[in-house]
């Protein structure tokens, strides 16, 4: 049995990764700002983080803050799994970081490059956008009567489930590097998802495409966060929709 540490245990895809490895039979410690034993903010580091990781022979990195800190955070984590002698991190990044110039996206990059630099035993996984973070996004465009969207834009939503069972699988074999990417089912236009919410909440909005400007803007327009030929997600967004709003 393998005891393995998940930070940001509690959230979204981190809770589906401790329920997957729990289920199998392996000692999970939860790592959060708040979830006891291991409360532990990973920007201020401590000694109770060195306490979560004594014994631990896996960490998967799930905890991350669009707000900042990841930098800190993982520097935090490498050192302390140095000391305790961690023999593999596991880390779940974002699809297109080395391509979008999206500050979220250069501190996940950012990351990236001071797991591969650590010394332990790494692998990382890319993922695109989840569904429910689609529908966060989706929710806030088509909030007024009129819905302005990005346009000539198209994302890639993945079922979360399937991403935390194959961290739950990688977390099992020995470090593996940059691992494949993991893409949803489908590349659609962020109109056809936007119609598909619509219908699925019983909303009725006007949709007008709005070409928009910048950097950022572009490396998204040209589909730097999709990954059109490792669409190995199943869950379509369709599915997704029809099981949260029924």
């Amino acid at each position: 049995m393998t005891t393995i540490l998940v930070t940001g245990g509690t959230g979204t895809l981190g809770r589906l990764v401790t329920e997957k490895l729990r289920a199998d039979g392996h000692e999970v410690r939860v790592l959060s700002r708040h979830s006891e034993p291991y409360a532990v903010d990973l920007r201020k580091g401590g000694p109770a983080l060195d306490a979560a990781l004594a014994g631990v022979d896996t960490v998967v990195h799930c905890a991350s803050s669009p707000n900042g800190g990841d930098e800190k955070a993982a520097g935090h984590l490498i050192a302390a799994a140095r000391r305790a002698g961690v023999a593999h991190l596991v880390y779940i990044s974002i699809v297109g970081v080395d391509r979008v110039p999206l500050p979220y996206y250069r501190a996940k990059l950012a990351v990236e490059r001071r797991i591969e630099e650590s010394g332990l035993g790494w692998t990382v996984l890319r993922a695109t956008q989840f569904h429910d973070l689609m529908v966060t996004f989706l929710g806030k465009l088509t909030a007024p009567p009129l819905a302005l969207l990005p346009a000539a834009l198209s994302d890639q939503p993945i079922e979360v489930a399937e991403v935390a069972d194959r961290l739950a699988e990688l977390a099992l074999t020995t470090p593996s590097g940059r691992v494949p990417d993991m893409g949803g089912p489908e590349v659609r236009p962020v109109s056809s998802l936007a119609r598909a919410y619509l219908n699925a909440t019983g909303r009725h909005r006007r949709l007008l495409e709005v070409p928009l400007c910048g950097r950022t803007y572009g490396a998204f327009r040209a589909g730097g966060h999709l990954a059109p030929e490792q669409a190995v997600g199943k869950g379509t967004f369709e599915e997704y929709l029809a099981r949260r709003f029924g």
